[in-house]
């Protein structure tokens, strides 16, 4: 199968129109004309997992955050980046990305799925590039804003994340006995959905990298905070790819790279 015909089909389910205009997304290293019988998925192009790529014998990475994202003046392999796209070039290994259009057609409601949410509604609208959110008949967005299966304090919605998305830990802002029972969730970096939350009059936002200040603004006007991490939110993106590659394409192999939480608990 031709990488062209893989690529058609993902762009087909998770528009690329839906990305970010300072996203990368899309076909970033190889050629679309390059036969594929085996794709890996993974969350990060790392060196490790390149590693891993060319020893499975892939000739598709499939990932979330994009390899490379800021220009590129030099390939050498004295740059990390360059050193990556040097070994996929020569192992005949394309790379493609699937980033903030995934986060807006995929990630958002299989996360509030995991997490049981109730009469779910977007918790942030964004319309495909060039079109305004009021002509978009199916709302669609970033993060998710529903009803936790049942009320239960802070503390306990914390260990229930925390279980749910199998974390070593979560951080929690608020006070811990308080009862909660409208959660909004955002995969990822989701500072920038506290007034989205506090407008859908969510009672804690499930997200991650939630700086300090920006934890103590949302206490003071009432919204409670579990950070469960930017792994910990978006590492289901490789299995939920992997089982969407077996849907689609079930001629096709696919291999899940094993990664993990890039911080340790000392």
């Amino acid at each position: 199968m031709l990488c062209r015909h893989i690529i058609e089909k993902i762009e087909q389910c998770f528009p690329p129109v839906y990305a970010e205009e300072w996203d990368n997304v899309g076909l970033l290293v190889g050629s679309p004309d390059r036969e594929v019988n085996r794709v890996m998925t993974a969350l990060d192009a790392t060196e490790e997992v390149v590693d891993q790529a060319i020893r499975a014998g892939v000739q598709l990475l499939v990932t979330h955050h994009p390899m490379i994202f800021r220009g590129v003046k030099q390939i050498t392999d004295r740059d990390f980046t360059g050193r990556k796209i040097l070994k996929l070039a020569e192992h005949k290994i394309a790379c493609y990305a699937m980033h903030t259009n995934f986060d807006v057609m995929g990630m958002a409601e299989k996360l509030a799925g995991m997490l049981g949410l109730l009469e779910q509604q977007v918790l942030m609208e964004v319309a495909p590039s060039g079109q305004s959110p009021s002509v978009i008949k199916e709302k669609q967005g970033i993060g998710r804003v529903g009803r936790l299966p049942e009320s239960m304090t802070l503390e306990a919605c914390g260990a229930f994340v925390k279980k749910t998305l199998e974390l070593p830990y979560v951080l929690v802002s608020g006070e811990t006995g308080r009862q909660v029972e409208i959660a909004a969730v955002s995969s990822g970096s989701g500072k920038s959905m506290i007034p989205y939350a506090l407008e859908k009059q969510a009672d804690v936002l499930i997200t991650g990298d939630m700086g300090h200040h920006e934890a103590l603004d949302a206490k003071e006007q009432g919204l409670c905070i579990i950070d469960a991490g930017h792994y910990g939110t978006e590492k289901l993106f490789s299995g939920f790819m992997k089982n969407w590659f077996a849907g689609e394409f079930p001629g096709l192999d696919c291999l899940m790279a094993e990664q993990r939480e890039v911080f340790r608990i000392l």
